[in-house]
């Protein structure tokens, strides 16, 4: 069978203030009808560049060279208009955020009706009709109705699925997702993945899969190809991929993932980052591009850049060590990426200083909810509802779950302080008790790093500047300002020697260092962690998430964590709160989640984690809940879960009756660990997310 679609030396450049930019360089791929290729690798290194060439939406100013043919058509070189009729018809595109892929003033169901009318002659009634049987098959509740919807009514979840409706509404031959689940939670994630095999199987389309993330990877991808430099580094198999990659920089991604594995789970290990960052790809030296990064260079590595060859059966790697590396990701018995461990890992004691740095008891907080021009006031939308927690010192304490289950209003409502007495306790004391100027005091004990460090980074202060803000505001004279930001600077693995730069010069990973450095400054007793690491690429990640293990063991700081990725927090968390609807549904050390879940939501967001391994993910059965959650506005009766609930068809009457009836209450089980779930033991026997899943995921 020919491929249906074929790449073939490829090269992409933009010419820039700085100089020409070769984003692509001699890239050649093929992509067979029914068949998933995986296309990874690092932020820069052309994967999108790669994916709109060949769909012809490049800007005027990229120059295109070499050829992409769509069985068996030359692409490259044809007019907008010429490309328009094979776009949406024969390649369809899944983009990354359909929120800025829909038109904003037109409803969803309107735009699916004109990818279908554009390219088929069929009456509006008709298009309709095709479009709501589209949005029913990509599992979006009640079509009809959601079919008049405006784009920003729908969730990111339900936006996807409307992109992936248009994508599939002419049964295209090629399907490219640029990568489709970034901005999703996990348990949606699953449903879209899902959902572009189901597409696939119904159309019979080639998928190019382009992700960073190397558990979807392992999950969807029959072949993989890695790039790196804006060419392929190495490309082969899922299986030979994973389980003999030949290319240090792919050894480098595989070791930098977390993962959430038994032996993983409180064991105090670190990952393998990759140092550096990729290159600008500006006056591109002949020599391997991975050279500055790379553990094992020789000097002839630096000759010239070595050419994609073929090791082994259907396997190329671009490498002139391919042939030393043994099947274990090792050159002569050693490790190219020697996995580290701390020399001193700290003990962490609950008795430790007198007792628990934070107190939380029954937090809540709730916002009116308007309707109409007037705003006028319909109700009450409780978006947390009387959570407790306490975090010990030298401990991270993470709050995991959807989006709008309520962990980003409960760290908020912690850092403001403005909850009523009784509430909160920072260190023995009751913020809601002291005068302003004694609250600004003791806010000194807590800081905070933020998802986004571009953003939340002021331009047009240096690094150095940005540091030394918190110091200046206590009145520390500039000497020894200078001789802190400096020692601070070397606390997050940055070198003093760059304070004088802006943040538009430093990497994302980079960022993000200075953003700790500065939450330091003060020395706190407490950093809240919102999403600190979803805007990283997983060898940027790796390294931030040893750099807070590392600092949490010399100093003892105490972390919360919001994060969504449950990988990252196996790897960090002593002790973790799982939230839905503004409440705890189980709580429990990392432990006692991950190996012994007993909620039915947590086996879902456990089972829903993509694992690392081809071999293993073929073994799992995930558990894919029915839509998403109900907003907080919703007026819910009895178990705010059973609306999803995987176990409620499995119980008698009576029971799904108290379901709906009755809200179960946070019980301990077995010492730390609690669940509010009626029927837990039932879960467990029906085998929905089995505990060897949840170990596994």
């Amino acid at each position: 069978m020919s491929p249906v679609l074929t790449i073939a030396d490829l090269h992409v450049d933009f010419d820039t203030e700085a100089g020409l930019v070769q984003a692509v360089r001699g890239v050649s791929l093929e992509v067979d009808a029914g068949q998933t290729l995986a296309v990874v690798g690092e932020s820069g290194s052309g994967k999108s560049v790669t994916a709109l060439a060949a769909m012809g939406l490049l800007p005027d100013a990229a120059a295109v060279r070499g050829s992409v043919r769509l069985a068996g058509d030359e692409l490259i070189g044809r007019t907008d208009k010429e490309l328009s009729r094979v776009r949406g018809q024969q390649i369809s595109m899944v983009f990354q955020d359909p929120l800025s892929s829909l038109t904003p003033v037109f409803t969803v169901g309107a735009q699916v009706v004109e990818a279908l009318q554009i390219h088929r002659s069929m009456s509006k009634q008709a298009a309709w009709r095709r479009a709501e049987e589209l949005l029913d098959l990509v599992g979006i509740v009640d079509p009809a109705r959601r079919a008049r919807s405006y784009p920003h009514e729908l969730s990111g979840g339900m936006r996807q699925r409307v992109m992936i409706a248009m994508a599939i509404a002419n049964d295209p031959a090629v399907i490219i997702a640029d990568e489709p689940t970034t901005a999703l939670d996990v348990t949606i994630a699953a449903q879209i993945l899902a959902l572009l095999k189901t597409a696939q199987r119904e159309t019979g389309a080639a998928l190019m899969l382009i992700t960073h993330d190397l558990g979807v990877v392992a999950a969807t991808a029959d072949q993989v190809a890695v790039m790196y430099g804006g060419r392929i580094v190495e490309r082969t198999d899922v299986d030979e991929l994973f389980g003999r990659p030949r290319m240090p920089y792919t050894i480098g991604l595989l070791g930098a993932v977390p993962r959430a594995d038994v032996e993983n789970i409180g064991a105090g290990g670190r990952l393998t980052p990759i140092e550096g960052a990729p290159p600008l790809l500006v006056d591109v030296a002949d020599r391997c591009q991975f050279v500055p990064r790379c553990p094992v260079v020789q000097d002839r590595c630096t000759a010239a850049e070595p050419a994609l060859r073929e090791v082994g059966p259907g396997h190329s790697v671009a490498c002139v060590r391919a042939s030393d590396v043994d099947v274990d990701g090792r050159i002569g018995g050693v490790l190219i990426f020697p996995l580290r461990m701390e020399e001193t890992v700290r003990q962490k004691d609950s008795t430790e200083s007198g007792g628990p740095i934070v107190t939380v008891s029954r937090l809540r907080r709730e916002f009116p909810l308007t309707e109409g021009i007037l705003k006028r006031r319909v109700g009450t939308v409780a978006a947390v509802a009387g959570v407790s927690f306490d975090i010990r010192p030298g401990e991270t304490f993470a709050l995991v779950g959807e989006s709008g289950s309520g962990k980003t209003t409960t760290v908020t409502e912690l850092v403001n302080f403005d909850q009523p007495a009784g509430v909160i306790g920072i260190d023995g004391v009751d913020p809601a008790t002291l005068s302003n100027r004694a609250r600004r005091g003791l806010r000194r004990g807590v800081s905070m790093v933020f998802q986004d460090p571009a953003q939340a980074l002021d331009p047009r202060f240096t690094a150095y500047d940005i540091i030394a803000e918190p110091l200046r505001a206590l009145g520390i004279d500039k000497q020894e300002t200078s001789r802190r930001v400096g020692a601070l600077m070397a606390q997050v693995g940055l070198d003093a020697a760059h304070a004088d730069r802006f943040p538009l010069a430093f990497s994302g990973g980079q960022r993000q260092r200075i953003a700790i450095a500065r939450a330091l400054a003060l020395s706190p007793k407490l950093i809240v962690l919102d999403e600190p690491l979803s805007a990283l690429d997983v060898s940027v990640q790796a390294g931030v998430v040893n750099l807070l293990k590392d600092l949490q063991d010399r100093t003892g700081v105490s972390f919360l964590l919001v994060a969504h990725d449950l990988a990252v927090v196996a790897q960090i968390a002593d002790r973790i709160a799982v939230m839905y609807r503004g409440k705890f549904v189980e709580t429990g050390t990392a432990a006692e989640v991950f190996v012994t879940p007993r909620h039915p939501y947590t086996r879902a967001l456990l089972s829903a984690v993509p694992v690392p391994d081809p071999a293993v993910q073929r073994r799992r059965r995930p558990v894919l809940l029915r839509g998403e959650a109900p907003g907080v506005g919703a007026a819910v009766a009895g178990c705010s879960f059973a609306g999803r609930c995987p176990l409620l068809p499995l119980l008698a009457d009576a029971e799904q009756s108290r379901c709906r009836s009755e809200e179960p209450e946070l019980l301990v089980d077995n010492g730390s660990h609690a669940f509010a779930c009626h029927f837990a033991e039932h879960d467990a026997a029906a085998g929905l997310g089995s505990s060897e899943q949840g170990a596994q995921a």
